[in-house]
């Protein structure tokens, strides 16, 4: 039979609009089907789901099996034990009528889906934010991003104040000496950035897995900071008490300026670059002083270099809230993106050379960033927290 005169007549008669003929062809082709072939052709048939699960038994079958069994006793009467060949013909007619009924009443309607074992959502890993932990001189610690606005704390006459925008300003009474300073230490995690202003109005702006140590107030003939990670300063000037960040074991000294520091452990390079004022990098006796546009860079080895037409716009593309890559190679951008988003960065088989040239907002979803690099070629698959990348 023509397949789709097949799922016409069964979608008809599902419906109870099958003619007698074309119930007929229905209950022929019902004796002559097997089991796969029934559920291939009903699935493409529109018909009721209760059709589906309980098929109705063909109409007329209880007149036909009655007639025929009628027949059979009437044309054939039993002679003692012994059955004629016609009347085995018709037990044998009745019997494929009852299969063709057996087996359309048993066929089995849609079993529930098998329940699938519960799995973890995948993680979706969003852009890094405000987040950071206080330290106190006392050995205390507050969690900034979940403190109220307000005093947080006092040391001596400084007050340590988590303003409405979120930043944390050291506050100094306008007379006085105060008390001898405390050190705190302002650590950000993996994902997260924060701002604090500092006793001398210094403002100074965290990259992602980074810290700051300071005094509580600045006393004596210099000002000094210690910089793990990467930090943007924009130091409040004073001739008398220079400015000076302790990164690793260089010194950057300041009278009062704005330059950026990376100083990453897993980077090869420290490098300050400067946007306004003047800086001096120092390592032992050797130094380098900078105008703004230029960049200072330490290697691990002891070897200093100066820079002196720097990409200033890439260098504090972070804090201003962008990744920015000009020629630069895959090991160092995967590292910034494992910094803001916080996860592990795994390399499948050997490492290509790649050169990235572009700009992402810091804002965008891994996912995104990832979709946007794959178009040199990379490819990336999560692994719970591990970031596995393929070139």
């Amino acid at each position: 039979m023509d397949q789709q005169l097949l799922i016409s007549l069964l979608e008809k008669y599902a419906r109870g609009e099958a003619s007698p003929a074309e119930s007929a062809a229905v209950t022929d082709w019902l004796q002559t089907v097997t089991p796969a072939e029934f559920d291939r052709v009903l699935q493409q048939c529109d018909v009721p789901a209760d059709f589906r699960a309980y098929p109705p038994v063909p109409p007329g079958f209880a007149q036909e099996l009655e007639s025929r069994l009628d027949e059979a006793d009437t044309a054939y009467p039993r002679s003692g034990n012994i059955f004629p060949v016609r009347r085995l013909v018709a037990a044998a007619s009745i019997a494929v009528l009852l299969a063709a009924a057996i087996y359309w009443l048993r066929q089995p309607g849609p079993q529930p889906a098998p329940v699938a074992e519960k799995q973890e959502a995948p993680r979706v890993f969003g852009p890094g934010g405000n987040k950071a932990v206080l330290t106190l001189g006392d050995g205390s610690t507050i969690v900034l991003d979940s403190a109220q606005n307000g005093v947080l704390a006092s040391q001596g006459s400084t007050r340590v104040i988590k303003q409405a925008n979120g930043q944390l300003a050291y506050r100094m009474p306008a007379t006085g000496n105060g008390n001898e300073a405390v050190y705190n230490t302002i650590a950000t995690p993996a994902g997260g950035q924060y701002q604090v202003l500092l006793p001398d109005g210094s403002k100074v702006w965290l990259n992602a897995a980074s810290s700051l140590r300071f005094p509580s107030r600045f006393t004596g003939g210099e000002r000094s900071v210690t910089l793990t990670g990467e930090g943007y300063f924009e130091i409040a000037h004073n001739d008398h008490q220079p400015f000076r960040v302790q990164v690793n074991d260089a010194v950057v000294e300041v009278l009062g300026t704005h330059f950026n520091v990376n100083a990453y452990r897993d980077e090869n390079e420290v490098r300050t670059t400067l946007l306004q004022g003047a800086v001096k990098m120092r390592q032992g006796a050797a130094s380098l002083q900078l105008t703004p546009g230029q960049q200072a860079r330490l290697h691990r080895n002891g070897d200093m270099k100066l820079v002196r037409q720097a990409d200033t716009e890439q260098a504090i593309a972070w804090k201003n809230g962008y990744f920015q890559f000009d020629k630069v190679d895959l090991p160092a951008l995967m590292r910034q993106i494992a910094r803001w988003y916080d996860l592990e960065v795994v390399y499948e088989g050997p490492v290509k050379d790649f050169e990235f040239v572009g700009k992402i907002a810091r804002t965008a979803y891994l996912a995104d960033v990832l979709k946007a690099l794959e178009s040199s070629g990379v490819r990336f698959r999560m692994e719970g927290n591990r970031l596995i990348v393929t070139t």
